[in-house]
């Protein structure tokens, strides 16, 4: 019997690294599923864009891997059993069971609402597509005007806050602060974020933590009252607690641990990436929820699995996280680069230049995932051992 190979998630870290699975291995010994919940690929860097009314065409995963081998499963993913090794799901066809040999977790995360009152009943948020759906409804319903507070200075709050201001001028735009605005820029850098906030009329509440989301207002740490039609929560992000209820070995964020190669501490068939994934980078701390860490992490989960299956010696990719790469709306972004310890290096890029780079970025991350076997070789990989189940998991 063919070795089960299952991925969870057909985002940034699952689609990719399922067709770079079909594209080194011999489909004579594996068989590849690919679990999602919506049919669509999802570009979630450009959600706040989708949000905003601009219209995006998401690619459908059927036609992403249509050819390559990649079985396609709908369902939303509701438990992982991986002491029977198996998956539950549940979907348009009803409950379901699927089992496998070889798990690639790699569910990402959602918005983390940190226990805060009103978040979840008031607050939107772009994390996902049906939420940014929904606030994309929420400011048509507008009109020709209204107020929005963005809650959150990481990246996500200030690409959504400076995207919003300039697509809908007629909106009364602010973000919420916990610190200050772009503390964690080089001074230029800072600057640069400071003239574009500027220049798209964004008020900016430093230090300012929110302790309760209302209809139609924010309430501050302090007691302070800002007012909002629409309140956009980006307070970090959250992973599923699906890891943690299997008896996967997890950090205190719900992430589960891994070792060096993704692969899971305590359940050597799961490997893990993206932001499911505990991955600690080559400075000595945890990779950040991003894609750029999902391109890491999938890569290197990939290479394990791929060199344990045909009994190669498993390689190491790089963990090296190099910058941040933040959009100021359509014509305008900061490219900040970080040293070893991820402190900002005094050097950045700005401007137009900027903007066009992260479109690029953007671009080819798209093209990636809507080519996943791009440059298959003419021979693929056979698994060391017969495709015996057993078998192989002894040569793992």
């Amino acid at each position: 019997m063919k070795h089960r190979i299952v991925v969870l998630g057909g985002g940034y870290a699952g689609a990719f690294a399922a067709g770079n699975l079909a594209r080194r291995l011999s489909p004579a010994d594996i068989e590849i599923t690919v679990v999602n919940a919506v049919p669509d690929f999802v570009e979630r860097m450009r959600l706040h864009q989708l949000a905003i009314g601009q219209d995006l065409a998401f690619r459908k995963l059927a036609d992403v891997f249509a050819g390559t081998g990649v079985r396609l499963r709908l369902a939303r993913v509701t438990g992982v059993d991986p002491e029977r090794r198996t998956v539950a799901v549940t979907g348009g066809n009803g409950d379901g069971e699927l089992a496998y040999d070889t798990l690639l977790y790699a569910l990402g995360s959602s918005v983390a609402h940190h226990g805060v009152p009103g978040v979840a009943e008031y607050a939107f948020d772009v994390t996902g597509l049906s939420s940014a759906l929904r606030l994309r409804e929420r400011l048509a319903s507008l009109g020709g005007g209204g107020s929005v507070l963005v809650v959150g200075e990481g990246l996500t709050g200030i690409e959504t806050a400076t995207e919003f201001a300039e697509s809908r001028p007629d909106l009364s735009v602010a973000l919420a602060a916990r610190g200050e605005l772009g503390a964690w820029l080089s001074p230029k850098a800072r600057r640069h974020l400071r003239e574009a906030f500027d220049r798209l009329s964004i008020t900016v509440h430093e230090h300012t933590g929110v302790e309760a989301v209302e209809p139609a207002r924010a309430i501050a740490a302090d007691g302070r009252s800002i007012p909002a039609d629409v309140t956009v929560w980006s307070g970090g992000f959250a992973v599923h607690p699906i890891a943690a209820a299997s008896g996967l070995e997890v950090a205190e964020t719900g992430q589960i641990v891994v070792d060096r190669t993704m692969r899971s501490v305590s359940h050597p068939d799961v490997y893990a990436a993206g932001d499911s994934a505990y991955a600690i980078g080559e400075n000595g701390r945890p990779l950040p929820m991003s894609c750029a860490s999902a391109g890491f992490t999938n890569m290197q989960a990939t290479a394990a699995i791929i060199a344990r299956l045909t009994g190669s010696k498993v390689p190491t990719t790089g963990l090296k996280y190099h910058g941040n790469h933040i959009s100021l709306g359509r014509r305008d972004a900061i490219f900040q680069m970080v040293d070893g310890n991820a402190h900002s290096k005094s050097w950045y890029l700005g401007g137009r230049t900027a903007a066009r780079l992260k479109s690029g970025v953007l671009k080819g991350a798209g093209w990636s995932i809507a080519h996943p076997t791009f440059g298959m070789p003419k021979r693929k990989r056979r698994l060391a051992t017969a495709p015996d189940r057993a078998g192989v998991r002894a040569a793992a």
